[in-house]
Order: C-alpha cells, then sequence, then structure tokens
C-alpha cells in the first residue's frame, strides 16, 4: 500500500522550477515545428541547443498530447541506408496553442453575411480586412526596389503580425512561407480570405505572385511564390486570378 504513496509524493515534490522549464522547453519545440515544419528531431536537437534524447521526449509528449503528428521524410530527403527519416510537424490542435482569432464567432458571422448580404459582401469584407493589415506595412514594404527585397520585408511584417512568414530563394524567385495562419479555420470555410491575400500581396510587391499551398486547405504552411524581376512601376498587376494567377 505504500509504494504507490511513495510515488505519489515524489511526483509532488518534482520542483516547480523543473516542471516551468520544461513547459518553456516544450513550447520552443512547438514554435520551431510552427516555423520550420515539417523537420527531424535531428534538426530540432541542433536548432535548440537540446540533446536528440531531450527532443524526442518532449516530442513524444506532444505526439501524446494530440499536438505533433509525423511522416516519412521525401525519398530525395533520405540518407543512406535504413528506415526512411521521421518528419514532425504540428497538427491543427497544436497550432490552437498559437491562437486562432476567434474561430466560431467569426464564421458565424461570415455566414449571416453571406446570407444576407451575398457572396460580394464576404468578398469586400475580406478585402478590406487585408488592406488594413497591409497599409500598415506598406511604407516599407515599398521602399524596396525589387519583387525579393520586398517578399523580405512582407515577410518581416507577416511575423509582426502574427504569421511566421519567412522567405527563401526557389528558382527563379522567392517563396513566401507563412507557418502560422490566425484564422486558418475561418479561410477554410470562406476561401474569400486567401484570395483578397494573394490579391494584395500581388499589389504589395508589384508583381504577379502565385499561391502554391495554404494551410486552410491543410497544407503544412501558405506558400506563395514570388517570381524574379525588375520592379513595373505600378503595383497594382494587370490580372490576377484568385489562386494568384500564374507567375511569368
Amino acid at each position: 500500500m505504500k509504494k504507490p504513496e511513495a510515488r505519489s509524493v515524489a511526483e509532488t515534490h518534482v520542483p516547480a522550477t523543473v516542471q516551468h522549464a520544461d513547459g518553456r522547453t516544450r513550447q520552443g519545440v512547438a514554435r520551431l515545428l510552427l516555423e520550420q515544419g515539417p523537420i527531424t528531431a535531428v534538426a530540432v536537437a541542433e536548432a535548440l541547443g537540446l540533446s536528440p534524447t531531450a527532443v524526442r521526449r518532449h516530442l513524444d509528449a506532444l505526439i501524446a498530447d494530440g499536438e505533433v503528428c509525423t511522416r516519412e521524410a521525401p525519398r530525395s530527403a533520405r540518407r543512406g541506408r535504413g528506415r526512411p527519416a521521421k518528419l514532425f510537424l504540428l497538427t491543427e490542435a497544436g497550432r490552437s496553442r498559437f491562437g486562432h482569432a476567434y474561430d466560431d464567432l467569426a464564421v458565424a458571422a461570415l455566414r449571416f453575411l453571406a446570407e444576407h448580404e451575398g457572396e460580394q459582401a464576404v468578398r469586400e469584407f475580406a478585402e478590406r480586412r487585408v488592406a488594413t493589415l497591409v497599409q500598415r506595412h506598406r511604407e516599407s514594404v515599398t521602399a524596396e526596389i525589387d519583387p525579393e527585397h520586398r517578399a523580405e520585408a512582407l515577410a518581416t511584417a507577416l511575423t509582426r503580425e502574427g504569421y511566421a512568414a519567412s522567405t527563401r530563394r526557389v528558382g527563379a524567385g522567392e517563396q513566401l512561407c507563412q507557418h502560422h495562419c490566425p484564422v486558418a479555420h475561418v479561410a477554410a470555410e470562406f476561401p474569400q480570405l486567401c484570395e483578397a491575400e494573394t490579391a494584395a500581396f500581388a499589389d504589395l510587391l508589384g508583381t504577379h505572385v502565385q499561391r502554391l499551398a495554404t494551410i486552410a486547405r491543410g497544407d503544412a504552411a501558405c506558400t506563395t511564390h514570388v517570381p524574379a524581376g525588375p520592379q513595373h512601376g505600378s503595383t497594382a498587376p494587370e490580372s490576377t486570378t484568385p489562386d494568384g494567377g500564374k507567375p511569368e
């Protein structure tokens, strides 16, 4: 009878500082998955300066909580022989620890707007919302001359707005990646939000852009291709489809 009591007493005497440190480390692991996932445990350990054993302990806990899932690395990313590398990424439950902008209320409001005012009203709302967000950073983004540097400035602006954005060079252009979307659940039902955002990016960057993936459709990140090329004076593209059109 005393053994269970002994275990219970030992558990209650885990120092609060240790629990707090574990919580902060786990939050750091989750944030890295948000910003860079899908990613291997080894890469997480290297990025955070932790041992692989410690990282796997936190990843196992996050998996047990339903906040992280795994997938096999693509063949091109495998090295050597043996079992394929395992990639870790956040689930929707994992993303929720970083907040979703009152999803239920927003969805209900947009449903009401669509029912009483029509789809065009939803589109106008989406355009006004993203215009307000973009306007706060228009000066800093358009101060850059070429689309590549504008994309980097836009990523910085989006990160400040909670989108955990980054850019990387891919072929003849840049990929703008938003690793978090505060309104992903709303955009899943109302794609007008994504369409308005894509059009606003094209206007701000002064070039055609192509939306390649979105969190709202179940992808790991919202990815937008920004083609390399000279600035064309006017910041408004001649034509942009709801998905951004094809880059020139």
